[in-house]
């Protein structure tokens, strides 16, 4: 129990940051520019729950992921933190994650009917801007070696930023007005910061279980 409890800030802080619902906000305030509160609530809420369904899926299929491809924990976890901390050195230095986001240009035209708007929600807000690569690889990460408990306190903290996001989004054009250009640069490179590091312990984890497998194959 204890080790679930120190469990949830981790997943949760790690979410946080990849996901970056304050620097995601103005993408969001962007793409839904032409459309009105009520049809931007429904988008959001339709981005947060397909992110956390494609999020879900990975998370409980992880293992038979894993067994299915022959992919051990330790080289998951290895490729998985290069990823991460990539992604992170690069919102590190004020850039966009290119996994995360979409080409500049793309999708920002007002779209043409509620369908069309609609569309936005599943791509590019929730793949890859919400669930992108690693998004996924930090869930399949965080809820592969500890059991049940881990899945669940991993889904519930995924759970708890998805709510907070849909707020970002229907309710942050303030927060953006007051942030400015350069409050939303600070706010990325700290969340890069912090994603790096978690990046750079996922790989050492997933190094460290290697060793240990190697060490102790007769």
């Amino acid at each position: 129990m204890e080790g679930w409890v120190g469990h949830a800030p981790s997943a949760f802080m790690g979410f946080f940051a990849i996901m970056n619902p304050i620097a995601n906000t103005p993408i969001f305030l962007g793409l839904t520019a032409a459309d009105s509160p009520a049809m931007q609530r429904r988008i959001a809420g339709k981005a947060v729950l397909t992110a956390f369904v494609l999020v879900a899926i990975f998370a409980l299929a992880g293992k038979a992921i894993f067994t299915l491809f022959g992919i051990t924990l330790p080289a998951f976890r290895i490729m998985g933190g290069i990823l991460v901390a990539l992604i992170g050195y690069q919102m590190l230095h004020g850039e966009p994650s290119s996994v995360h986001h979409p080409a500049p240009g793309g999708g920002t035209d007002p779209p043409p009917d509620d369908g069309a708007a609609l569309g936005i929600a599943i791509t590019p807000l929730a793949i890859p801007i919400l669930a992108g690569p690693g998004t996924i690889a930090t869930a399949m990460s965080l809820s592969a070696g500890d059991g049940v408990g881990g899945v669940l306190i991993t889904l519930a903290a995924f759970a708890a930023l998805c709510v907070i996001t849909y707020l970002f989004f229907v309710y942050g054009e303030r927060l953006v007005r007051f942030l400015g250009p350069s409050g939303l640069s600070v706010v990325t490179r700290i969340m890069g910061l912090i994603l790096a590091v978690i990046g750079v312990q996922m790989l050492l984890a997933g190094i460290g279980g290697a060793v240990r497998a190697f060490a102790t194959t007769p």
